[in-house]
Protein backbone atom coordinates (compact mmCIF):
# COMPACT_ATOMS: atom_id res chain seq x y z
CA UNK A 1 0.00 0.00 0.00
CA UNK A 2 1.32 3.45 -0.93
CA UNK A 3 1.03 6.36 1.48
CA UNK A 4 1.04 10.12 1.28
CA UNK A 5 3.31 11.93 3.70
CA UNK A 6 1.78 15.35 4.30
CA UNK A 7 4.16 17.84 5.92
CA UNK A 8 2.31 20.67 7.67
CA UNK A 9 4.22 23.72 8.85
CA UNK A 10 2.26 25.93 11.28
CA UNK A 11 2.90 29.69 11.47
CA UNK A 12 3.06 30.89 14.19
CA UNK A 13 3.78 27.49 15.68
CA UNK A 14 1.74 26.39 18.71
CA UNK A 15 2.04 22.95 20.33
CA UNK A 16 -1.64 22.89 21.26
CA UNK A 17 -2.64 23.41 17.64
CA UNK A 18 -0.38 20.58 16.50
CA UNK A 19 -2.14 18.30 19.01
CA UNK A 20 -5.59 19.43 17.88
CA UNK A 21 -4.71 18.89 14.22
CA UNK A 22 -3.37 15.43 15.01
CA UNK A 23 -6.69 14.48 16.60
CA UNK A 24 -8.77 15.98 13.78
CA UNK A 25 -6.72 14.47 10.97
CA UNK A 26 -7.01 11.10 12.67
CA UNK A 27 -10.76 11.38 12.21
CA UNK A 28 -10.45 11.83 8.42
CA UNK A 29 -8.26 8.84 7.71
CA UNK A 30 -4.71 9.79 8.66
CA UNK A 31 -3.10 6.86 10.42
CA UNK A 32 0.19 8.04 11.89
CA UNK A 33 1.90 11.27 12.87
CA UNK A 34 5.40 12.55 13.50
CA UNK A 35 5.91 15.77 15.47
CA UNK A 36 8.32 18.35 14.03
CA UNK A 37 9.66 21.59 15.47
CA UNK A 38 7.26 23.64 13.34
CA UNK A 39 4.29 21.32 12.91
CA UNK A 40 3.80 17.70 11.99
CA UNK A 41 4.07 15.01 9.34
CA UNK A 42 0.88 13.04 8.76
CA UNK A 43 0.57 9.74 6.88
CA UNK A 44 -2.47 8.39 5.04
CA UNK A 45 -3.07 5.67 2.41
CA UNK A 46 -3.13 7.27 -1.03
CA UNK A 47 -6.61 5.94 -1.80
CA UNK A 48 -8.00 7.46 1.42
CA UNK A 49 -6.61 10.96 0.93
CA UNK A 50 -9.17 13.74 0.44
CA UNK A 51 -7.52 17.11 -0.14
CA UNK A 52 -10.80 18.95 0.32
CA UNK A 53 -11.22 17.46 3.80
CA UNK A 54 -7.65 18.38 4.72
CA UNK A 55 -8.16 21.95 3.54
CA UNK A 56 -11.41 22.16 5.49
CA UNK A 57 -9.67 21.15 8.71
CA UNK A 58 -6.87 23.68 8.24
CA UNK A 59 -9.20 26.49 7.18
CA UNK A 60 -10.96 26.38 10.54
CA UNK A 61 -7.79 27.93 12.01
CA UNK A 62 -6.78 30.28 9.19
CA UNK A 63 -7.94 33.44 10.98
CA UNK A 64 -4.90 33.30 13.27
CA UNK A 65 -2.58 30.75 11.63
CA UNK A 66 -1.15 29.95 8.22
CA UNK A 67 -0.06 26.55 6.93
CA UNK A 68 2.53 25.42 4.43
CA UNK A 69 1.78 21.99 2.98
CA UNK A 70 4.14 19.57 1.24
CA UNK A 71 2.91 16.23 -0.14
CA UNK A 72 5.10 13.21 -0.90
CA UNK A 73 4.26 9.67 -1.99
CA UNK A 74 5.96 6.88 -0.03
CA UNK A 75 5.90 3.63 -1.95
CA UNK A 76 4.99 0.51 -0.03
CA UNK A 77 8.28 -1.21 -0.73
CA UNK A 78 10.19 1.74 0.76
CA UNK A 79 8.18 2.11 3.96
CA UNK A 80 10.46 0.21 6.33
CA UNK A 81 13.48 1.97 4.87
CA UNK A 82 11.86 5.36 5.44
CA UNK A 83 11.08 4.55 9.05
CA UNK A 84 14.49 3.05 9.73
CA UNK A 85 16.33 6.05 8.33
CA UNK A 86 14.16 8.84 9.66
CA UNK A 87 11.90 7.90 12.54
CA UNK A 88 12.20 4.63 14.35
CA UNK A 89 15.55 3.93 15.97
CA UNK A 90 16.08 1.18 18.54
CA UNK A 91 15.09 2.65 21.90
CA UNK A 92 16.17 1.64 25.41
CA UNK A 93 13.85 2.72 28.24
CA UNK A 94 15.26 3.02 31.77
CA UNK A 95 18.12 0.69 30.87
CA UNK A 96 15.75 -2.30 30.98
CA UNK A 97 13.45 -2.32 27.97
CA UNK A 98 14.51 -2.38 24.34
CA UNK A 99 11.98 -1.40 21.69
CA UNK A 100 13.00 -2.20 18.12
CA UNK A 101 11.59 -3.03 14.72
CA UNK A 102 11.98 -6.37 12.93
CA UNK A 103 14.32 -4.72 10.43
CA UNK A 104 16.79 -3.42 13.05
CA UNK A 105 20.06 -5.32 13.18
CA UNK A 106 22.21 -3.26 15.57
CA UNK A 107 20.78 -3.00 19.09
CA UNK A 108 21.79 -3.73 22.71
CA UNK A 109 20.62 -6.61 24.88
CA UNK A 110 18.09 -5.72 27.58
CA UNK A 111 16.00 -7.50 30.19
CA UNK A 112 12.86 -6.92 28.09
CA UNK A 113 12.86 -6.79 24.29
CA UNK A 114 9.76 -5.66 22.41
CA UNK A 115 9.64 -5.98 18.62
CA UNK A 116 7.19 -3.56 17.02
CA UNK A 117 6.29 -3.32 13.35
CA UNK A 118 6.10 0.46 12.92
CA UNK A 119 4.03 0.73 9.77
CA UNK A 120 1.50 3.45 10.49
CA UNK A 121 0.87 3.13 14.22
CA UNK A 122 1.46 5.41 17.17
CA UNK A 123 3.39 3.61 19.87
CA UNK A 124 6.98 2.81 18.93
CA UNK A 125 8.18 4.26 22.22
CA UNK A 126 9.96 7.19 20.67
CA UNK A 127 7.34 9.72 21.75
CA UNK A 128 7.74 11.03 25.30
CA UNK A 129 4.30 9.85 26.39
CA UNK A 130 4.92 6.25 25.30
CA UNK A 131 8.44 6.06 26.71
CA UNK A 132 7.24 7.45 30.05
CA UNK A 133 4.37 4.97 30.17
CA UNK A 134 6.85 2.17 29.53
CA UNK A 135 9.03 3.52 32.33
CA UNK A 136 6.02 3.62 34.66
CA UNK A 137 5.25 -0.02 33.86
CA UNK A 138 8.86 -0.98 34.54
CA UNK A 139 8.53 0.63 37.98
CA UNK A 140 5.20 -1.05 38.74
CA UNK A 141 4.50 -4.55 40.06
CA UNK A 142 1.98 -5.88 37.53
CA UNK A 143 2.47 -9.55 38.33
CA UNK A 144 -0.85 -11.39 38.43
CA UNK A 145 -2.83 -8.21 37.70
CA UNK A 146 -5.78 -7.65 35.37
CA UNK A 147 -4.72 -4.87 32.97
CA UNK A 148 -6.67 -2.61 30.61
CA UNK A 149 -4.92 -0.63 27.84
CA UNK A 150 -7.14 2.11 26.39
CA UNK A 151 -6.00 3.54 23.05
CA UNK A 152 -3.55 0.68 22.67
CA UNK A 153 -1.96 1.79 19.36
CA UNK A 154 0.67 -0.84 18.58
CA UNK A 155 -0.08 -2.76 21.78
CA UNK A 156 3.32 -1.89 23.22
CA UNK A 157 2.13 -1.14 26.77
CA UNK A 158 0.12 -4.33 27.10
CA UNK A 159 3.00 -6.34 25.65
CA UNK A 160 5.40 -5.04 28.31
CA UNK A 161 2.81 -5.65 31.03
CA UNK A 162 2.50 -9.25 29.85
CA UNK A 163 6.28 -9.67 29.82
CA UNK A 164 6.31 -8.45 33.42
CA UNK A 165 3.80 -11.08 34.51
CA UNK A 166 0.33 -9.53 34.16
CA UNK A 167 -2.40 -12.15 34.33
CA UNK A 168 -4.55 -10.82 31.48
CA UNK A 169 -4.52 -7.72 29.27
CA UNK A 170 -7.53 -6.22 27.52
CA UNK A 171 -6.62 -3.70 24.81
CA UNK A 172 -9.05 -1.30 23.13
CA UNK A 173 -8.61 1.17 20.26
CA UNK A 174 -10.98 2.98 17.90
CA UNK A 175 -8.68 2.40 14.91
CA UNK A 176 -8.93 -0.80 12.88
CA UNK A 177 -5.24 -0.76 12.02
CA UNK A 178 -4.32 -0.47 15.71
CA UNK A 179 -6.46 -3.51 16.47
CA UNK A 180 -4.82 -5.63 13.78
CA UNK A 181 -1.39 -4.17 14.55
CA UNK A 182 -1.75 -5.04 18.24
CA UNK A 183 -2.75 -8.58 17.31
CA UNK A 184 0.26 -8.93 15.01
CA UNK A 185 2.71 -7.38 17.48
CA UNK A 186 1.39 -9.62 20.27
CA UNK A 187 2.02 -12.68 18.12
CA UNK A 188 5.43 -11.31 17.11
CA UNK A 189 6.40 -11.06 20.79
CA UNK A 190 4.82 -14.42 21.73
CA UNK A 191 2.18 -12.78 23.93
CA UNK A 192 -0.67 -15.19 24.67
CA UNK A 193 -2.76 -13.28 27.24
CA UNK A 194 -3.71 -10.09 25.38
CA UNK A 195 -7.13 -9.61 23.78
CA UNK A 196 -7.80 -6.56 21.63
CA UNK A 197 -11.12 -4.99 20.65
CA UNK A 198 -12.16 -2.15 18.34
CA UNK A 199 -14.09 0.59 20.13
CA UNK A 200 -13.92 3.14 22.91
CA UNK A 201 -14.82 3.43 26.60
CA UNK A 202 -18.40 2.45 25.77
CA UNK A 203 -17.10 -1.13 25.54
CA UNK A 204 -16.28 -1.15 29.25
CA UNK A 205 -18.91 -3.12 31.06
CA UNK A 206 -18.87 -4.54 34.56
CA UNK A 207 -15.44 -6.12 34.37
CA UNK A 208 -12.92 -4.71 36.83
CA UNK A 209 -9.20 -4.14 36.39
CA UNK A 210 -6.27 -3.71 38.75
CA UNK A 211 -4.35 -1.42 36.39
CA UNK A 212 -5.53 0.82 33.54
CA UNK A 213 -3.28 2.51 30.98
CA UNK A 214 -4.70 5.35 28.90
CA UNK A 215 -2.35 7.23 26.58
CA UNK A 216 -4.89 9.35 24.71
CA UNK A 217 -5.70 13.02 24.04
CA UNK A 218 -6.57 15.17 27.08
CA UNK A 219 -10.19 15.74 26.05
CA UNK A 220 -10.82 12.01 25.69
CA UNK A 221 -9.23 11.36 29.09
CA UNK A 222 -11.47 13.96 30.74
CA UNK A 223 -14.52 12.49 28.99
CA UNK A 224 -13.74 8.89 29.88
CA UNK A 225 -12.35 9.27 33.41
CA UNK A 226 -15.66 8.27 35.04
CA UNK A 227 -15.62 5.02 33.05
CA UNK A 228 -12.01 4.35 33.99
CA UNK A 229 -12.72 4.92 37.67
CA UNK A 230 -15.79 2.68 37.59
CA UNK A 231 -13.68 -0.08 35.99
CA UNK A 232 -10.92 0.00 38.61
CA UNK A 233 -10.80 -2.40 41.54
CA UNK A 234 -10.30 -0.83 44.97
CA UNK A 235 -6.57 -0.26 45.35
CA UNK A 236 -6.19 -0.19 41.58
CA UNK A 237 -4.09 2.31 39.63
CA UNK A 238 -4.77 4.44 36.58
CA UNK A 239 -1.86 5.65 34.43
CA UNK A 240 -2.77 8.45 32.02
CA UNK A 241 -0.72 10.34 29.44
CA UNK A 242 -1.19 12.30 26.24
CA UNK A 243 -1.31 15.74 27.83
CA UNK A 244 1.02 18.56 28.91
CA UNK A 245 2.14 19.61 32.38
CA UNK A 246 -0.15 22.64 32.35
CA UNK A 247 -3.10 20.26 31.81
CA UNK A 248 -2.34 18.20 34.91
CA UNK A 249 -4.51 20.27 37.25
CA UNK A 250 -7.55 19.72 35.01
CA UNK A 251 -6.85 15.98 34.97
CA UNK A 252 -6.41 15.93 38.77
CA UNK A 253 -9.67 17.79 39.31
CA UNK A 254 -11.68 15.43 37.12
CA UNK A 255 -10.03 12.41 38.71
CA UNK A 256 -11.04 13.65 42.19
CA UNK A 257 -14.62 13.99 41.00
CA UNK A 258 -14.59 10.32 40.03
CA UNK A 259 -13.17 9.18 43.37
CA UNK A 260 -9.51 8.79 42.41
CA UNK A 261 -6.54 10.07 44.39
CA UNK A 262 -3.49 11.58 42.72
CA UNK A 263 -0.38 9.56 43.55
CA UNK A 264 2.48 10.98 41.44
CA UNK A 265 3.52 11.96 37.95
CA UNK A 266 6.39 11.66 35.49
CA UNK A 267 7.43 14.52 33.21
CA UNK A 268 9.52 14.69 30.05
CA UNK A 269 9.74 17.68 27.70
CA UNK A 270 6.54 19.09 29.22
CA UNK A 271 4.61 15.84 28.58
CA UNK A 272 3.20 14.08 31.64
CA UNK A 273 2.16 10.69 32.94
CA UNK A 274 -0.31 11.08 35.80
CA UNK A 275 -0.71 8.18 38.23
CA UNK A 276 -3.94 7.88 40.21
CA UNK A 277 -5.17 5.37 42.78
CA UNK A 278 -8.63 4.17 43.77
CA UNK A 279 -9.09 3.92 47.57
Amino acid sequence: MDYYKIEIEITPFEEWLRDVLTAQLGEIGFESFIETETGLEAFIPVENFNETELTKQLNSFNEHFSFRIKKEVIKNQNWNEVWEKNYFKPLVVAGECLVRAPFHTDYPNCKYEIVIEPNMAFGTGNHETTSMMLEAILNEDVSGKEVLDMGCGTGILGILASMKGAAQITAIDIDEWSVSGTQENSARNNIKNLNVFKGDASLLGTKKYDIIFANIHKNILLQDLPSYSASLNPGGKLFMSGFYLNDLDDIKSKARETGLNFASNLEKKNWVVGIFEKP
